[in-house]
């Protein structure tokens, strides 16, 4: 099918991509209007992103705040509600305030160049069949690509590992050996409450740096956001969120650090069947391995554009691709946080509908 944009993902990017798209007066494709057409294809069965697929005990009290979507104010929510049920029920409110043309689930596999020519189409291959497209909004955000270290001995291990991704509550681990190992938000706010039933052991590469006092958006926001826009200028690779940020001393870790459930480890040297070697050469027997190690951007539909470069990393100049201009990444570095991702998706709408 030919289509002028394709924004890939509905995440909240990709919401706000396409509703800025509509604004612009990009219309559904197939309405033989002759507008430019735009359609959002999202790899989820239902609105909502990643968050349809945070644990089951992440409330919304505890979330890092979630910016309103353009033009459409949350309504009140209970703080206490699990924040894989409110998020994804505002997040198809808007979907079908906006009448955007989402079509899932579909995945898209890769996107490829027709030609050598920087203004001709790009090449969507997805479970549903090959588009065509003059330009992409990439909105795929990090959740399907989670970063899982293959550390000396791992296969030997016997006991359970999993990535935070896979946890939904601490019920699973009552009365175990746990070994928590990651040193951003999820490691925390996990360790945190599986340290209220179970045994943790805390490891990390680097001693964690927490902040004191309260963030200031208006001082540490926009010093993280230039350090991560610095990064994506030069087109090096991303580093972890809280390697900018650093971490907070929120009520769940002052909580934990009383109970002292924050004794950080340095990581260890290996894995064993049953357990871990530590770093001075003890053993410490664990039951389950919690990787909280984070996530990269996830874009592998993209390596046949070859966008990487000589660091591994994607230049990119305000949301466009510098190497590539019918690409641009939102959710991306600096716009990886919900008020980011509302601009980021306005920004690539208004230079997608200016090139076009």
């Amino acid at each position: 099918m030919k289509v002028d944009v394709v924004v890939i993902g509905a995440g909240q990017a990709g919401l706000s991509a396409g509703f800025h798209l509509a604004r612009r007066g990009f219309v559904p494709v197939g309405t033989g209007t002759g507008e430019p057409t735009f359609a959002i294809l999202d790899a989820g069965s239902g609105p909502g992103g990643a968050w349809r697929h945070r644990w089951e005990s992440l409330r919304m009290s505890t979330v890092n705040g979630i910016f309103d979507l353009p033009d459409f104010p949350k309504p009140p929510i209970d703080p206490c509600e699990p924040s894989r049920d409110a998020v994804p029920r505002y997040f198809a409110d808007f979907e079908a305030h906006s009448e955007l043309p989402i079509r899932r689930p579909v995945t898209v596999t890769a996107v490829r160049r027709v030609d050598d020519d920087h203004d001709g189409d790009l090449r969507v291959e997805t479970s549903a069949g090959t588009w065509t497209a003059r330009a992409i909004i990439n909105a795929t955000g990090t959740f399907n690509n989670p970063v899982l270290p293959e550390y000396p001995g791992h296969d030997r291990f016997l006991g359970r590992q999993l990535h935070s991704r896979d946890y939904v509550d601490a019920d699973a681990f009552t009365g175990q050996q746990v070994g928590v190992v990651g040193g951003g938000i999820s490691a925390l706010q996990q360790l945190a409450e599986i340290s209220r039933v179970a045994t943790v052991h805390w490891y990390t590469r680097r001693e964690p740096v927490f902040l004191d006092g309260d963030f200031r958006p208006e001082v540490e926001g926009r010093e993280t956001i230039a350090k991560v826009t610095a990064d994506v200028v030069a087109g090096r690779p991303l580093s972890s969120v809280v390697s900018y940020t650093g971490l907070l001393w929120t009520p769940y870790a002052i909580d934990a650090a009383g109970r002292g459930a924050l004794d950080r480890r340095p990581m260890f040297t290996a894995l064993e069947p049953g357990g871990v070697r530590e770093a001075d050469g003890s053993f410490t027997a664990l039951d389950t391995v919690l990787w909280a190690t984070g996530y990269r951007a996830d874009l592998k539909h993209l390596d046949p554009l070859g966008l990487r470069n000589e660091l591994g990393g994607i230049a990119v100049d305000g949301t466009r691709v510098r190497d590539e201009p019918r690409v641009h990444l939102i959710g991306f570095g600096p716009s990886a946080s919900t008020v980011g991702a509302n601009r980021a998706g306005r920004g690539a709408a208004r230079e997608v509908a200016r090139r076009l």
